[in-house]
């Protein structure tokens, strides 16, 4: 049985099955999982605990398949923790995992903790045995346009509340922007909003003078959000990316790759193919493959080569070459090109709107 996260809860109150799986790289909900496991567990007579963490290819198994067969002292029921946190138990961990699965007494619950597992490990004969016998709760990040939803759910649960309309949607947008990636500090963000504050409305001067700038930024995820034309958003992460040490060549490679593909598939449409076929051949899918879709039609040819020819020059500057038309430092090189990009994917206005201002190409 596969659930998500938040379902958890409803599942187990309608019964615990003997094993959980709790797999993902989100460490706030993955913990959150573990915990109502857990303290399900207790509240069923579940008194004794024992943890196992997969150490290697050469983790001996033996104690894991004995725990399980073995009751404690007063017969009372155990909860087995095993933690593989490589994702990969090897094939005697396979097997061993199959047979577990096909030897689980009563009075024993397990729970296993996995990270984000690929397609292939999720189709692993040891993953379905251990779905096949129990549930699989699979933690998925929250991503920034799920970001105030979540936030407004757990300010909920803590007894408070932002105003309606505009200025709590203003409130919600600064907050979440703050804490974009890092939910494990949101989640301290909030805790310090419920000693501070109590319950009711909070107003947005609170949640400005409270909520500390904690973001954390993926770099794979600065091409969407420039694709997207979310000039604020984009602007913002590379100036995260830059605080924290992010290596300025791995983010130019990260929107050249962006660049280069958006050429390739325009040029493909100008000889005549389809879009969905341009798109195939230049192995563009999931959520660029939309983004691609909104860009595509407002790109002409010209403009996709001179993006072309800026990140060219772009990637002189972040190996350390000069250019006399281009600032001398790589991250204000990298941010007219974000420009750039953004200027050459905006969307055109919609009949009867003035066309937006140009973007400012300083650095």
């Amino acid at each position: 049985m596969q659930v998500r996260s938040d379902q958890l809860p409803q599942q187990l109150a309608r019964g615990l099955k003997p094993l959980y799986v709790v797999h993902g790289d989100e460490p706030l909900l993955a913990q959150e999982a573990g915990d109502a496991v857990r303290a399900a567990a207790r509240a069923a007579g579940y008194s004794e605990r024992e943890v196992f963490t997969v150490s290697g290819a050469h983790f001996d198994w033996s104690g894991v398949l004995g725990a399980a067969q073995s009751m404690g002292l007063f017969g009372d029921q155990k909860l087995i923790e095993i933690r593989i946190p490589s994702g990969k138990p090897g094939k005697d961990g396979s097997a061993a995992l199959q047979q577990y699965c096909d030897l689980l007494p009563e009075g024993v619950l397990t729970l296993v903790h996995l990270p984000r597992l690929d397609r292939q490990q999720l189709q692993g004969a040891w993953f379905q045995a251990l779905e096949r016998v129990g549930v699989s709760v699979r933690v998925d990040p929250i991503e920034r346009a799920q970001l105030p939803a979540w936030i407004t759910q757990r300010l909920a649960a803590q007894g408070q509340r932002l105003p309606a309309g505009e200025a709590g949607q203003q409130a919600l947008a600064f907050f979440a922007d703050r804490v974009e990636g890092n939910l494990l500090a949101a989640h301290q963000e909030l805790q310090k909003l419920a000693l501070l504050y109590p319950g009711g409305e909070l107003s947005f001067e609170q949640i400005e003078e409270a909520v500390l700038d904690v973001a954390r930024f993926d770099v794979f995820k600065l091409g969407t959000a420039v694709l997207a034309g979310q000039a604020g958003r984009a602007l913002r992460m590379l100036d995260g990316l830059k605080a924290e040490g992010e290596a300025a060549v791995l983010v130019h490679w990260t929107l050249a790759d962006d660049i280069r593909a958006l050429a390739r598939v325009r040029a493909a449409m100008d000889e005549g193919k389809p879009l969905p076929m341009a798109l195939r051949e230049a192995r563009v899918w999931g959520e660029k493959e939309r983004l691609f879709e909104r860009v595509l039609p407002g790109l002409d040819g010209a403009k996709a080569q001179a993006l072309v020819a800026a990140a060219s020059v772009c990637d002189g500057l972040v190996k350390g070459l000069r250019h006399p038309d281009w600032p001398e430092d790589a991250w204000d090189g990298l941010r007219r090109l974000v420009l750039m990009t953004l200027d050459a994917v905006a969307a055109p206005p919609r009949r009867g709107q003035p066309a937006p201002a140009p973007l400012t190409l300083r650095a």
